[in-house]
């Protein structure tokens, strides 16, 4: 009993450790909170119509930025669905084959009739060891959630969560308002922070808050500009963190845009198609987390060229066809403009009608 409350112990411990990020970043964003009302714009500014505009503005963005900031950090990571666990007779199976040809074979098995068309870098089906599960498309496992997320991008310590499919949308918008957030404090507070090296400010204790509110947000704007560049990009390609270093792969082989539709659909797959809620922290990501649309770029060398824009089927071992761009059907509006697969031959559906 005593490795195990020991291990508990040591979880519980690392638990509070993660929250040290958070709780960092609050203490300053309170800190600006006071620095910019009280002594900036309260204090230090004798113009009562820039007092009011600084002012109004300001908790607009601290509203937004906060409000982003608090969806990202308590949504909590979507995890595969049931259909994806392995059932209690496949686990016991799974014990007893040898790991290799036989156990791929049983995973074959199982993913046959789930929308799985991602596989390691080796052609294998991708399996989590831990969570006993067929990992769906662009799921991975968070060693420090200890479980299986959707469209994982990374594990962020700033917010204590993982960033993935229930919350990307959080986190860009998140990195979009902090940075519009300091962009503004540092335009606001730069003339009062040329007046603190001229000495064009009173000798009170306002002069300090007004120069490291400067130096404070001058920083992170620079830091966060990075960031949010580097993120709309992967959005624009339709790509996570994971993939951007390492492509997807799939039966043909690895393909860095094999996700990616165009940027119209890649964003509109992560804000969703109704624009008024692009700028809110609402969930408005289409799709399921478990499957996604596909535009894969390198076709399968062993099947027939087929003409541009068609879409053309895949098989796997199991001569199990498999469209080259899957879709559920709450996803099938992303690529209404293009023709969906045909669910059986075209020559026997004209023969069922006598046609030649």
């Amino acid at each position: 009993m005593a490795p195990s409350g020991s291990g508990s112990v040591k979880r519980s411990c690392q638990r509070v450790l993660y929250w040290i990020p958070v709780l960092f970043i609050s203490i300053i964003v309170c800190w600006s909170y006071y620095a910019y009302v009280i002594q900036l714009c309260i204090e230090s500014m004798g113009n009562i119509g820039e007092k009011v505009v600084c002012l109004l503005a300001y908790h607009v963005f601290f509203i937004m930025f906060a409000w982003a900031y608090w969806k990202t950090i308590f949504t909590k990571p979507m995890n595969p669905s049931k259909e994806f666990h392995l059932s209690y007779a496949d686990k016991e199976l799974m014990e007893r084959v040898d790991r290799g040809e036989s156990q791929q074979e049983l995973l074959r098995r199982i993913a046959k009739d789930l929308p799985v068309y991602t596989r390691t870098m080796s052609g294998a089906i991708r399996y989590c060891d831990r969570c006993q599960l067929v990992k769906p498309d662009r799921c991975h496992h968070c060693s420090v959630c200890d479980k299986c997320i959707l469209k994982m991008d990374h594990h962020c310590p700033w917010v204590n969560n993982c960033v993935g499919f229930s919350n990307y949308k959080f986190f860009l918008l998140f990195l979009a308002y902090s940075l519009l957030y300091c962009l503004f404090t540092a335009a606001t507070d730069l003339q009062y922070f040329i007046k603190f090296w001229t000495n064009g400010l009173p000798d009170t204790q306002a002069k300090f808050h007004i120069m490291f509110l400067f130096f404070a947000a001058a920083m992170f704007s620079v830091s966060l500009s990075s960031l949010f560049g580097y993120h709309c990009w992967l959005v624009s390609k339709n790509r996570s963190t994971l993939e951007a270093f390492r492509a997807p792969a799939f039966r043909h082989g690895a393909d860095k845009s094999g996700f990616s539709l165009g940027f119209s659909k890649n964003l509109r797959q992560v804000f969703g198609d109704e624009k008024k809620y692009w700028f809110l922290p609402v969930f408005t990501s289409l799709g399921d987390g478990c499957s996604f649309p596909t535009c894969l770029v390198n076709q399968d060398p062993e099947q027939p060229p087929t003409p541009a824009g068609n879409n053309s089927a895949v098989k796997n071992g199991d001569n199990h066809p498999f469209p080259a761009k899957p879709l559920r059907e709450s996803q099938s509006h992303l690529l209404n403009s293009e023709k969906s697969w045909p669910e059986h031959d075209v020559g026997e559906d004209k023969e069922k009608h006598g046609m030649p």
